[in-house]
């Protein structure tokens, strides 16, 4: 017997958690050694379904994001500059202004000015 199957042993009776055809023996509360994979599944299969669910409702907040881009979009405002007014309003203002030096400098010593 493997050091495997030592981890299956009844540690009181000396007896294998498997009958001889294979079988998960019952323990003394008669449930199955498996039974802890049962919970386990049961607990992957409730996260899958949580994020199945997050998926559906983050597609939903998307085509919504897309229809006030469209109706911006629809009064006259540019959504690329949109856009990037959004990355600029979730970054640090300090790193957004020395970004905006380093490229003023940058468009100066190009002759962009």
């Amino acid at each position: 017997m493997s050091d495997f199957d030592d981890d299956f042993d009844d540690e009181e009776t000396g007896a294998e958690a498997h009958t001889s055809d294979g079988k998960p023996r019952p323990n003394d509360k008669g449930n199955h050694p498996n039974d802890a994979y049962a919970v386990t599944a049961d607990e992957l299969r409730q996260f899958i379904e949580r994020i199945e669910q997050l998926e559906a409702e983050k597609k939903d907040v998307a085509e919504q994001i897309k229809e006030v881009k469209a109706e911006a979009k629809g009064r006259g405002y540019d959504t690329k500059v949109m856009n990037k007014v959004i990355a600029l309003r979730k970054r640090k203002a300090d790193e957004v202004a020395e970004e905006e030096a380093i490229l003023e400098i940058y468009k100066a010593a190009l002759g962009m000015n």
